[in-house]
């Protein structure tokens, strides 16, 4: 079944019929062909949704809608789940058709990103939802931060570190930790490099957490975390399943890197 089959049936839809099937070929092909960085609007998921970038909306969307990469199981029709790095929201949308009594709290700290993100949830009148333009990190505060303009805006962690770095803006920052003070269906983390600090801070509160999504990142550089991040997960009584992001053919000769990182995994946390 195509993408569009698999949505239309996971929010109980018809089944496409040709028309509509022309019409989302042709509108994936004028987003594949768009420049980055280049705002724009599509109804590929039904309604109109405001995208900040085409390519990032494109990976996101197979990922999503077409691995279900973000799909759980929970015990109650309305679970708790954190979304941190919301982008646009593809997954707050995703999340809304599986379980429409969800109650999720989205962080954004990208103020352009962000406001994407406010109108895609506004335009579909979501219920149970708090949006936060805001970073998550380890204390409150105001934080140095890269806007890259898509999906990959992060913390300048030599500006924090104070080894200098490229011009950042100011964006707000909550401390994660004293959101997890109750049970988490679903912890998604998408913090581009922060994760380590934040699941270090976090730790002792992770048994709220049920399922926990982690990508990962390292960058050229720096030292990488991945050892304390798989320490923390298994004394909280985690298994996990990794899938590599960036997948780099012969990286004993040849290491593949987006935008200064080297490595990138997509880590599913879950209990038995």
């Amino acid at each position: 079944m195509s993408t569009l089959g698999k949505f239309a049936s996971l929010c109980g839809l018809r089944e496409p019929v040709a028309k509509d099937r022309m019409h989302w070929t042709n509108e994936m092909a004028r987003l594949e062909a768009m420049p980055r960085y280049e705002s724009t609007e599509t109804d590929l998921l039904g309604q109109s949704l405001r995208l900040v970038d085409a390519a990032s909306f494109l990976s996101a969307y197979r990922q999503i809608f077409d691995e279900r990469s973000y799909d759980f199981r929970s015990t109650s029709g309305n679970p708790l789940i954190l979304d941190c790095g919301a982008n646009i929201g593809l997954g707050l949308i995703y999340w809304k058709q599986v379980y429409p009594l969800a109650r999720i709290i989205a962080f954004e700290p990208d103020p352009d990103v962000f406001q994407a993100l406010a109108w895609n949830c506004n335009y579909r009148n979501f219920a149970g939802i708090e949006l936060v333009n805001k970073a998550v990190w380890t204390s409150p505060g105001d934080l140095p931060f890269h806007a890259e303009g898509a999906d990959a805006g992060r913390l300048d962690y030599e500006t924090i570190d104070g080894d200098g770095g490229s011009p950042s803006i100011q964006v707000p920052a909550v401390r994660l930790r004293d959101y997890l003070n109750e049970p988490i269906d679903l912890l998604k983390l998408d913090i581009e490099g922060a994760e380590s600090e934040v699941l270090r801070d976090c730790q002792d509160h992770l048994h709220n957490v049920r399922h926990l999504f982690v990508e990962y990142h390292s960058f050229a550089g720096r030292e990488q975390q991945l050892d304390e991040i798989f320490f923390i997960l298994k004394k909280n009584g985690f298994r996990v399943h990794v899938k590599s992001e960036l997948v780099s053919p012969s990286p004993f000769t040849e290491r593949l890197s987006y935008l200064g990182m080297d490595n990138s995994l997509n880590m599913f946390a879950y209990r038995d």
